[in-house]
């Protein structure tokens, strides 16, 4: 009895030290006009975005952890309702969209988390992420002070807020999430809807709060956000940004490191330079948290896309490419940078900035605390001209566009101009498809196809039939990218073009996005709209014959709307039907009876499935046809060699839809962009950044690699599935390993670093240094370049300058071959003494990693 009671008393004990352990932990979050504060602290944060259903939860873990290694506190992400409930009140969690296991793994990180409930989400995703169904309930209008519309948002709102209280995944209940928000970038179309849109925002904002989460709530963009939400920021700067309240923290919602793609576009490119410039910037002029929109981008799988027009790809040139590397430099060059900053953070957040006009476009913002902690911000905003400026009696060099971050108002550790960061050489290598290692033909290495070839025009029983273009949207409701339009016209043989051999014109009109145009079962032409202008016209020649012909239009979406007020009204599909150069002039076939087929046949077979039915009649061949359209392949393969993540290379195809093991890839089309568009060789950082200001890739496809996640692949037997629209050669379809091959480094003496200035701290002195590493499991194998003194060039084409240390090679080899890693320092008796005396020396590196 004495034990027993004892063991009671030690047990409850116990259990009140574990529930005083909690409770300590479980604190709301609040504010001040400064920041966050969490757990009784303010917090100086920087986020990174990283969307859930754009990667597979086994990258999940890593792409938390990059984050984290980049200087992350924060992960951001959106909640997806289009993605969570399918129809109305049924919910999907699973697979890319188990967010309650993707806000878990960033708990076990130690890092918080953002939650944009939204559930509006815009973020070119298909219809903003909000689910097509709704837009077929009766009387609902998206956004604004309509009762369906609010009654759904709500019940969604609440639904996923429950989910997080039941996972105790709130600050407020010791979780890692520490804001929320509500709406989206509302106040850019508020003013659409008059006075409702007002009414709706205000109720929004209400809605929220009243779920009592114990942390924030933010609406980003509101320009008229009531005082119970924190209004923020979205823009490729916000140093000028101020929230509405004064009593309230400057936030960031997005920061965008990139720009998205669109098909038929050239690649968009933000320098890491100036995306240093404007987190300096945000953070020197009061900023307490920011975050990247992108941190890591990922892929739009399936048909999640939206626009119209966005690729498959929304790699958004961001810190984390597509597939999961490290974007260097521009990683590397933020992670110095937020460690920069987090050595003001006291500073920062404990005291009122001095501000000191330097010259016309140049300015100090110092912070010193009651403890007589100093640091300070010194910015050029003129972006052609370096200056010299003097601050605290010390003359300081800022180039032009560039924040110098002093952590104790003396010593310069950070320029956002000079970027000490190696640069990687990424390789896409290819790979032929391998029949499976158990094949039944042993030793033969070839391809077992399977073909499944589309009937042009209407496959089984028709839908129904009008005299008039029904809205492709409005018909399909978004369950597939295809709508069939099929009419049929009689043609005299005494028409003239017959007697001439001339060909008559076919003209469509469409509202988008695309459209293929068939003719007695053969393919004529295709047309398409852009990411600007969805609408198009297409003019073609066909060839008719004398009697009956048949027309069947393919009309074909790349995704839907993602904002704009009214958005969910825009419709898609032809309008209007002509064919010039009969006897009698043109015909008009637009009041000609349609016959309507939703989908393709091969959708409705389930084709794309890894175990699609048996009573499916494919044909087997071991040469599959080339250049024919609406032509299903399957075929089994092995997974490309390695570990290297891997992207489906397509640029032999057309424009189609890929799955692998019934996982959906996406949409793809090598579509090329204009020659005639401007695209730069070299990028100038330096001023305001817009999308348009860095392109690459004129002439070339827009998108020709397509990411298949490793998780996806079996050992063996993996089923492909590629749906061709226009025709294309399967046979030279490839796998690709994403490979980092090189890594390169170019750092000069006076490029300033956190490491330098600990060491002065400790009474050290040390010089720069330049930094390479491969890939884990990796060696630096050859230095295929190395000169200390005034190289020129970039990464894969240096080349000596008129200063030039001949033993740098050598040097370089003895600090850097066969290891993994290497520090190789501008001084300390590794290069000649006194050489180019009047120069500013540069140590450029380029070494293979192997």
């Amino acid at each position: 009895m004495k034990l027993s009671s004892c063991f009671i008393v030690i047990h409850s004990i116990f259990l009140f030290l574990c529930f005083t352990f909690t409770l300590s932990l479980a604190e709301n979050v609040t504010y001040d006009s400064h920041s966050l504060i969490i757990k009784g602290q303010h917090k100086l944060l920087i986020s990174a975005a990283i969307h859930y259903p754009r990667s597979v939860p086994a990258m999940w873990p890593g792409l938390v952890q990059t984050a984290k290694e980049g200087g992350a506190d924060v992960i951001e992400t959106y909640v997806f309702w289009n993605g969570h409930e399918l129809s109305p009140n049924n919910y999907y969690f699973g697979g890319r969209y188990d967010l309650v296991k993707f806000v878990k793994i960033v708990q076990q990180a130690g890092l918080y988390l953002i939650l944009r409930i939204g559930p509006f989400v815009a973020a070119e995703w298909n219809f903003g992420g909000i689910p097509v169904w709704l837009h077929y309930v009766p009387g609902t209008v998206f956004r604004t002070d309509n009762e369906p519309f609010k009654y759904y948002m709500q019940k969604f709102t609440t639904f996923i807020v429950n989910l997080m209280k039941q996972e105790k995944l709130f600050a407020s209940q010791g979780g890692p999430i520490i804001l929320a928000q509500i709406e989206n970038e509302y106040g850019y179309y508020e003013s659409g809807y008059g006075d409702a849109g007002k009414r709706y925002a205000m109720w929004a904002a209400s809605m929220a709060v009243s779920q009592n989460i114990g942390v924030p709530w933010i609406m980003c963009q509101q320009f008229d956000a009531p005082d119970t939400v924190i209004d923020t920021c979205n823009s490729f700067y916000c140093d000028q940004f101020k929230p509405l309240s004064p009593k309230k923290p400057k936030i960031w919602t997005e920061n965008w490191p990139g720009w998205f793609k669109t098909f038929g576009e050239r690649d968009p490119h933000r320098p890491p330079e100036d995306v240093a410039y404007s987190v300096a910037r945000f953070f020197q002029k009061g900023g307490s948290v920011q975050n990247y929109y992108m941190y890591h981008g990922g892929t739009n799988f399936g048909r999640t896309a939206g626009g119209p027009f966005i690729t498959t790809s929304y790699d958004y040139d961001a810190p984390i490419d597509e597939y999961g590397l490290p974007r260097f430099p521009k990683w590397g060059h933020l992670k110095d940078l937020h460690r920069a900053i987090k050595l003001c953070e006291h500073a920062l957040l404990n005291s009122e900035p001095i501000h000191i006009s330097l010259g016309p476009s140049q300015e100090a913002d110092v912070y010193t605390d009651s403890s007589g902690a100093c640091a300070a911000f010194i910015s050029n905003g003129d972006d052609k001209n370096d200056k010299t400026i003097e601050f605290r009696n010390v003359s300081y060099h800022l180039p032009a566009w560039s924040v110098s971050i002093l952590p104790d108002c003396k010593n310069v550790v950070f320029n956002t101009a000079k970027v000490r960061a190696q640069t990687t050489i990424v390789e896409m290598v290819p790979e032929d498809l391998q029949p499976p290692a158990a094949s039944p033909t042993k030793g033969v290495k070839t391809l077992k196809w399977e073909v499944f070839v589309e009937k042009p025009g209407i496959w089984g029983e028709a839908d129904f039939i009008k005299n008039v273009f029904v809205d492709h949207i409005n018909t399909t409701k978004d369950t597939t990218d295809y709508l069939w339009y099929t009419t049929s016209i009689f043609v005299n043989e005494n028409e003239e073009f017959l007697k001439k051999g001339s060909n008559p014109v076919l003209h469509i009109e469409s509202m988008g996005h695309a459209l293929h145009a068939f003719v007695n079962q053969e393919l004529e032409g295709s047309a398409s709209g852009n990411g600007t202008h969805s609408p198009f016209k297409f003019k073609k020649p066909i060839s008719l014959k004398a009697g009956k012909n048949e027309i069947a239009l393919l009309s074909m979406t790349l995704g839907l709307a993602t904002a704009g007020a009214f958005y969910e009204w825009r419709g898609a599909g032809p309008t209007s039907v002509k064919i010039e150069g009969f006897n009698n002039g043109t015909i008009d076939m637009s009041s000609y009876a349609w016959t309507h087929k939703i989908g393709l046949q091969g959708e409705h077979l389930g084709l794309y499935k890894a175990d699609a039915s048996d009573n499916v009649t494919w044909l087997s061949t071991s040469k599959p046809p080339k250049k024919q359209p609406l032509t299903w392949y399957k075929v089994v393969v092995d997974p490309p060699l390695g570990n290297e993540p891997v992207g489906l290379d397509m640029i032999h195809m057309g424009k189609g839809l890929a799955w692998l093991n019934g996982e959906e890839i996406g949409r793809y089309w090598p579509i090329k962009s204009s020659i005639q568009d401007e695209c730069v060789k070299e990028c100038d950082y330096r001023g305001k950044f817009l999308p348009n200001k860095c392109r690459t890739g004129c002439g070339e496809p827009t998108q020709r690699w397509y990411h298949v996640p490793r998780s996806w692949f079996k050992p063996s037997g993996n089923v492909l599935v590629i749906f061709e629209e226009k025709g294309g050669d399967p046979t030279k379809i490839k796998f690709s390993r994403r490979k980092i091959s090189g890594v390169c480094a170019l750092v000069a003496e006076d490029y300033p670093s956190v490491e330098s200035w600990l060491e002065i701290a400790n009474d050290n002195k040390t010089k720069t240094s330049a930094y390479l590493k491969c890939p884990e499991n990796t060696r630096i194998s050859t230095i295929k370049f190395a000169s200390f003194g005034t190289p020129t060039g970039t990464c894969g084409s240096y080349s000596n300058g008129d200063c030039h240390d001949p033993n740098s090679t050598s040097v370089v080899e003895k600090l850097c071959l066969n290891k993994n890693e290497c520090a190789i320092e501008l001084g300390g008796g590794n290069f000649s003494e006194g050489l180019c005396p009047t120069a500013t020396k540069k140590l450029a590196v380029e070494a293979v990693c192997s």
